[in-house]
């Protein structure tokens, strides 16, 4: 199962509200690509795949195809906005088992 942190579902939320979309849920996707091999790629979805998995957390949906479901076992979904690096959603992956230097590719 993928956990949507608080701060992130309210993250999700605001920028819905923001975007005129409250239909809107995030879509995470495992790619192939970068250095390392796989990396994350994250957007809006206003309804489901048929072969999406759909987690309901904090009243925001979150699509995950099966495929990348299955890297995606056990990780937790936060957004961090922190002064030296920004702000953006985090995944926290226990299935990585690399990643290249600068953190946006993730070897599985």
């Amino acid at each position: 199962m993928i956990v949507l942190t608080d701060t992130a579902a309210k993250k999700v939320a605001d920028l819905r509200l923001e975007e005129g979309k409250p239909e809107w849920g995030l879509r995470i996707r495992v790619v192939g690509g970068g250095c390392s091999g796989m990396s994350y790629e994250l957007g809006w979805e206003d309804s489901e795949a048929d072969n999406d998995n759909v987690i309901d957390q904090g009243g925001v949906k979150v699509y995950v195809d099966k495929l990348s479901a299955s890297y995606l076992e056990g990780s937790e979904i936060d957004y961090v906005d922190n002064a030296m690096l920004g702000a953006g959603f985090a995944i926290k992956n226990p299935n990585v088992k690399s990643s290249c230097g600068c953190g946006q590719s993730h070897r599985f």
